[in-house]
């Protein structure tokens, strides 16, 4: 229960300021403790900004691991009229065509009738011929044409319709433009009025076709190859190739090259090592020992948060040791991978790249089986489970939650002796001023006594 206030009422002293000075020296241990809670609040989160980061060489490296990564190739088109786009499965090889079209969607434009039966008329699209043929049947609110448009594009009918205005702003004339959602020939459509009386006139702009081209030109292989879109799925094994424009007469083919792509298993093994100077980086930075000169002169060594833990430099080791082993009796530096004397690792890419064109072979069995080591290392320490890093922070936690424990506690003994200072300090004041009554009452009784003098 808070007291009131009655500093100085008997006694003049500052009892607030005193109770205040007395549980600063009772709160010390709290204090000493909130630093020491603050301090492996630091520790956690940097153990956890490590974890992260080992976590992701983990990630890195398993995919460097995996056979499936260095089947990189990559895909050159010899003219802007078609591109590659190179997949799983894709091999070394080239070829070359000409195109003699591009897929089309159709495009027809409607005169709609006059006048119609119906108040509510209908249509049927029909899409594509002969036994696939689908049949859409719509019934517009109107006989506008904007309610048919609308119809018609609510209707699934792999057809889109826009109202254009062929007159003029002061005499408009509007149009129904039918325009098919896919290219290729298959997917052309007709358009009929269920009121025989008022059929639409149709114009066609522009017929659905399918794109072409002509493999091996100029030679008895010539063959001509179609696709309903201007895409032809796996015309090489494991590679698309798109094409977006009609070769001239006078054109060279077109030679689509798929080749190994240097470029992207040099990412692949260079990632690995970057990912590992990043988890290296991270130790040094907070293993690091500052020096800082006070005001007096005197200087002050002060450590990281990771200096003398030697389940960090256990970490360090392990993932260093992984990356920087022989394989099979070969050194990594002979792909590139070298291992300083201050403990970094770097990636030389001239020397891996010479390596990678002298024996393609060894390099990807080297890396994958350097990979391998570092991701069984890197996944035992930041696995989400059983990782050592893992558990490290999860203990450390715990530590960290005990001491708050500890400071909630010491917040309600210290709020007691705090009410048991205030009651004390109160009740002094209270005996003080009883005290000073009656010492104000003895004095005026000895002076309301009668003197006598001596004659």
């Amino acid at each position: 229960m808070a007291m009131f206030g009655i500093d100085g009422l008997a006694s003049g002293l500052d009892t607030t300021s005193l109770i205040n000075q007395l549980m600063q020296v009772e709160a010390m241990p709290q204090t000493l403790l909130k630093t020491k809670q603050s301090t492996a609040q630091t520790f956690v989160s940097g153990l956890q900004a490590l974890n992260t980061r080992v976590a992701s060489l983990a990630e890195a490296a398993q995919k460097a691991a995996k056979p499936a990564s260095w089947q990189a190739y990559s895909g050159t088109s010899s003219s802007d009229a078609a591109t590659a786009k190179v997949g799983a499965n894709a091999q070394a090889g080239n070829v070359s065509f000409t195109v003699t079209s591009v897929a089309a969607t159709q495009s027809s434009l409607l005169t709609m009738p006059a006048t119609y039966t119906s108040a509510t008329p209908s249509f049927t699209i029909t899409r594509g011929t002969g036994e696939t043929a689908e049949t859409t049947t719509i019934t517009a609110d109107s006989t506008s044409i904007a309610d048919i448009a609308k119809a018609v594009n609510s209707s699934g009918s792999g057809v889109n319709a826009s109202v254009i205005n062929v007159g003029t702003s002061a005499a408009p004339e509007y149009r129904l433009q039918l325009t098919g959602a896919q290219t290729g020939a298959a997917n052309s459509f007709t358009i009929t009025s269920e009121d025989s009386a008022a059929q639409p006139g149709v114009t066609q702009i522009r017929a659905a076709s399918d794109a072409s081209i002509m493999l091996f030109p100029g030679t008895d292989a010539a063959v001509a190859v179609t696709s309903d879109s201007n895409t032809f799925t796996g015309l090489m094994s494991g590679v698309d190739v798109t094409v977006s424009k009609v070769t001239g007469p006078t054109d060279d083919p077109v030679t689509v090259t798929v080749a190994r792509d240097d470029a992207a298993l040099t990412k692949l093994a260079s990632g690995i090592v970057g990912s590992l100077g990043v988890v290296l980086s991270e130790i040094s930075s907070k293993t690091a020992i500052s020096t800082t000169t006070g005001s007096d002169g005197k200087a002050t060594v002060k450590g990281g948060i990771f200096t003398g833990d030697s389940a960090i430099r256990g970490i360090q080791n392990q993932l260093t040791t992984a990356m920087s082993m022989p394989v099979g009796g070969t050194s990594p530096a002979e792909v590139g991978i070298i291992l300083g004397r201050d403990g970094t690792v770097t990636f030389d890419e001239e020397k891996f790249a010479a390596a990678l064109a002298a024996d393609p072979a060894k390099v990807q069995s080297m890396i994958t089986q350097l990979a391998d080591r570092v991701a069984t290392a890197a996944t035992g320490i930041s696995d989400k489970y059983d990782g050592t890093l893992t558990k490290k922070i999860e203990g450390q936690q715990g530590q960290v939650r005990d001491m708050g424990n500890q400071i909630e506690s010491w917040d309600r003994r210290l709020d007691n002796r705090r009410s048991g200072l205030e009651r004390t300090y109160a009740a002094l004041e209270v005996r003080l001023s009883g005290l000073q009554s009656q010492s104000s009452w003895l004095a005026s009784q000895l002076a309301s006594l009668p003197s006598y003098s001596n004659r």
